[in-house]
């Protein structure tokens, strides 16, 4: 059973409902809908058709929606300006009017304020690079270091720069909005770059009435410098190796991105890892080899989560990716990981608790696993220790928790009812890993619930041996 879990954004490749079957059935456990660039009456369309896969496949796919964030775009040109280098190009804002031969505008009046003289400004996904060598009259003016061609609503990159754009746009708060009212399990803030900007996507959801986990999307220098903050402050982290490989050195990424998967599971949150994972198949029917072994260190550094962008969402072969993912995590995960959850906070009674099930777990032949859990506390901390080969089985009564845990690594949660009586609770359980042939008979089951002490309820780790 793979326990790294996959998640595919959803586009034109992968609308239709016969692909979502497929991708379900050959293992995806949640969908990314890129608000970027999906209209609101798209998004209402495709989320009740995911769900209603889902619930004929019987399966707990969780639905992901990624803000459009405080992004800063060159606006419309007239025609393509192809540029070369030692060109002057000149940024204006606030209505002021270029002399020179090529010019843009912005979509940030704070730009001027922002940049300084020598900052480097990268264009295009960093395919044009830009030194500022002078500001006046609303009008930047930079001379271009890489050759390339300048077309309209390029996104703009400021390494190292603060810029002071809200954490939440307009479009934001609108997305926001209709994510609650699909019922969404994960919201994704775009270009986070402080724990303020999450606790505020947390406050719009509190006042939305969502319970929406808040996933911190890590682009940005200021990001990583705080990282501990941001991993704290969100409910997962999400490695966006595309605007965080131009923001950074490309030879500090492999680093930050391993530094980020460890201090996650040290702290306890669920991390995914993703872009450019298979880039190469959204043109071919088989992945180059490098990305093979990109995936691969991925999974072995037990990353919770593994992402597809542009491959599922216009490329030629999104259901060949997902097989693809599924056949090299199964093979890596048989080989061990990089044992980061031996370094994993133990912070207080329920966290121990549930470190002695794993370590009992961990010691016992055909051991599964089995969490009653109302909120999911539980399960994600047993899943956190990354048991050495028992799968985590996770109960609960929850329809969205049933949904959120889709998203951790070594989880398989089941929808069921929970009794007045734990032991008939768990008996339920146990009826349903047998009938589903997940269990069979002397399977050593260890059991994380909560049983009646007098008028309490009380933490409690059992092993049973399953029976027939």
């Amino acid at each position: 059973m793979r326990k790294t879990r996959i998640i595919c954004t959803l586009g034109p490749a992968s609308q239709h409902s016969e692909t979502i079957r497929q991708m379900i059935v050959e293992g995806t456990d949640m969908f990314r809908i890129n608000m970027s660039h999906a209209k609101h009456d798209w998004v209402r369309e495709i989320v009740p058709r995911v769900r209603a896969i889902a619930r004929e496949l019987r399966r707990g796919v969780a639905l992901l929606l990624d803000t459009q964030g405080p992004s800063i775009r060159t606006g419309i040109l007239p025609h393509d300006l192809p540029l070369l280098v030692g060109d002057i190009l000149e940024i204006t804002v606030r209505g002021a009017k270029s002399v020179e031969l090529n010019s843009t505008t912005v979509n940030y009046d704070e730009l001027i304020d922002d940049v300084s003289l020598g900052d480097t400004i990268l264009v295009d996904n960093g395919v044009l690079q830009l030194r500022v060598l002078g500001k006046a009259d609303n009008r930047i003016r930079c001379e271009v270091l890489t050759a390339g061609t300048l077309g309209s609503h390029r996104h703009i990159n400021l390494p190292g720069v603060h810029v002071n754009l809200p954490p939440l746009t307009e479009k934001d708060l609108a997305d926001v909005a209709l994510g609650v009212e699909l019922g969404v399990e994960f919201v994704a803030l775009s270009f986070a770059r402080q724990k303020s900007d999450l606790e505020e996507l947390r406050r719009t959801l509190v006042k939305l009435g969502s319970t929406a986990g808040v996933v911190a999307k890590i682009e940005e220098q200021s990001a990583v410098r705080q990282i501990d903050e941001m991993i704290r402050a969100a409910d997962a982290i999400l490695v966006a190796r595309g605007d965080l490989g131009i923001e950074c050195p490309m030879e500090e990424l492999p680093i930050i991105q391993r530094r980020i998967v460890k201090q996650c599971i040290r702290l306890g949150k669920p991390v995914v890892v993703a872009t450019h994972m298979l880039e190469s198949m959204i043109n071919n029917p088989v992945p180059t080899r490098a990305e093979i072994t990109d995936v691969a260190n991925a999974v072995f550094e037990q990353a919770d989560a593994i992402m597809l962008t542009g491959e599922t969402t216009s490329g030629r072969y999104p259901v060949e990716c997902v097989k693809v993912l599924n056949r090299v995590a199964r093979r890596i995960e048989r080989s061990g990981g990089a044992g980061y959850a031996k370094e994993a906070l133990l912070e207080d009674a329920r966290q121990k608790t549930v470190a002695a099930a794993v370590s009992l777990a961990n010691s016992l032949q055909r051991s599964k696993l089995v969490v009653f859990t109302r909120r999911g506390t539980m399960a994600r901390y047993v899943s956190n220790l990354r048991p050495e080969h028992a799968p985590i089985f996770a109960f609960t009564p929850n329809e969205q928790v049933y949904r959120q845990l889709a998203i951790c690594w070594g989880t398989f949660p089941v929808r069921i009812d929970f009794t007045e009586n734990p032991n008939a609770t768990i008996e339920a359980a146990e009826k349903y890993l047998r009938d589903a042939k997940l269990a069979t008979p002397n399977d050593n089951l260890v059991i994380i619930s909560d049983v009646r002490a007098g008028r309490a309820l009380v933490d409690c780790v059992q092993l049973r041996a399953l029976g027939k």
